[in-house]
């Protein structure tokens, strides 16, 4: 169950962090779901977008609220395609994850919501890894933004030697092979 899961991480957690508090939580689960309500795999993909985005986003909220420091950094991930869209009708499972993780940002920045630290959203398109390489092998990896650029932004917020916005949606954008943060 998700509330098993979520004691399970936070007892790990608070045992390695032996009584200290951490600096961040990422959490940077996912994965893309197709489908729309005719599709035959319609409720398996809503159920996998649900467990891959909302869960862990969800799970990472708590461990936030017991084990960050005041002045640190939660960071979710959302999804460009869901911000800027007004549907997704091709993959409905992925979009209502997607646009939940982006209204948990929203909820989690304020005051009141148990999390003392601030709270943001990366919004990347296509994250370049092996798995998305191998399943679109044909694509413009150009536009694909490398795991490096997003570490090194979480890093940055991080360590605070960049300025990051409490509540704010960050957008990835990768063109040519050059990645900037909107």
């Amino acid at each position: 169950s998700l509330a098993e899961q979520g004691e399970h991480a936070l007892q790990q957690i608070t045992s390695a962090l032996d009584g200290s508090k951490t600096d961040a939580v990422l959490c940077v689960a996912g994965g893309w779901q197709g489908g729309n309500a005719a599709s035959k795999n319609f409720l398996k993909s809503v159920s996998a977008s649900v467990s891959q985005s909302i869960d862990t986003s969800a799970v990472a909220a708590s461990v936030a609220a017991k084990c960050l420091k005041p002045d640190g950094l939660l960071a979710l991930t959302g999804a460009s395609a869901v911000a800027a869209a007004r549907g997704t009708p091709g993959m409905i499972g992925y979009g209502l994850a997607k646009a939940a993780v982006h209204q948990m940002v929203a909820s989690l920045s304020m005051d009141g919501s148990g999390v003392q630290a601030k709270v943001i959203g990366i919004l990347p398109t296509t994250i370049d890894t092996p798995s998305n390489r191998a399943g679109m092998p044909s694509a413009d990896f150009s536009s694909w933004t490398p795991t490096a650029d997003i570490a090194d932004k979480l890093y940055a917020w991080a360590a605070g030697s960049a300025p990051c916005e409490n509540g704010r949606l960050y957008t990835f954008v990768t063109e040519a092979g050059k990645t900037r943060v909107e």
